[in-house]
């Protein structure tokens, strides 16, 4: 019996990397996409010494491109494969105010954040649709419902995908396909890089991995509609 297949953006580190790894665990082949090519090159090998009847296949994308993105959407496609669970990780974090952040921020927020997610969506929703099976994870933030003072054009754009999250669920409930929103806090992530906080205060990427597998198993008649998961202390 063939593997079931996750594709999944942005997912050589961070929450990416620790779904990956679950995943293959559960002997899910991969495909996946990142601008570093040598980190994508490393999860592989570490798949492969750890699980052997997976398939860990991937391309560099810098999916703030809409012309990437599409090549991202062809390579999956190239495969010839059902897709059973699409997970939308890519993003990027800038901290900042929105009246005095950099020129630019906003539109590099947007580009990556929100329309990356919108086009791979597009791309890839239709091969569900002609089984009426599937299953979409939209990595959104706390920020996309709690905005904050040094959140600017970050939590512009994850309120924008949490909205593409919400729109989703509505369209595909009655055509077997589900979709969960998945709203972490503070993440031990390269984002907080030299941040003076112990790395215990942070949300662990493998508790989102673990969280998103648990509802992937659910049975076909219910769905979980979002994840709230936040650091025991709170927010950072």
């Amino acid at each position: 019996m063939k593997n079931k297949l996750l594709v999944i953006t942005g997912g050589s580190k961070g929450i990416g990397r620790s779904i990956i790894l679950k995943f293959a665990k559960m002997n899910f082949d991969i495909i996946t996409c990142s601008r570093n090519l040598d980190d994508l090159s490393k999860l592989k090998e570490e798949v492969n010494k750890e699980s052997k009847t997976v398939s860990v296949n991937f391309i560099q994308s810098d999916l703030s491109k809409e012309k990437e993105c599409q090549n991202f959407i062809d390579y999956v496609k190239s495969f010839k494969r059902n897709l059973d669970l699409l997970v939308n990780n890519v993003g990027i974090f800038s901290p900042g105010k929105i009246y005095n952040e950099d020129e630019g921020i906003l539109e590099r927020m947007i580009n990556t954040n929100l329309y990356s997610n919108y086009h791979i969506s597009r791309g890839l929703i239709p091969s569900m649709l002609s089984r009426k099976k599937g299953h979409i994870f939209n990595i959104c933030s706390i920020a996309s419902k709690i905005a904050y003072s040094n959140g600017g054009s970050y939590c512009v754009s994850k309120f924008a995908l949490y909205g593409m999250s919400l729109c989703l669920r509505e369209e595909l409930k009655d055509k077997g396909i589900k979709v969960t929103s998945v709203l972490p806090g503070a993440t031990l992530t390269s984002s907080w890089d030299g941040s003076e906080f112990d790395k215990n205060r942070f949300v662990q990427p493998n508790d989102i991995a673990e969280s998103i597998f648990s509802i992937y198993n659910m049975s076909s008649g219910s769905t979980v509609e979002e994840i709230i998961i936040r650091p025991q202390l709170g927010d950072i």
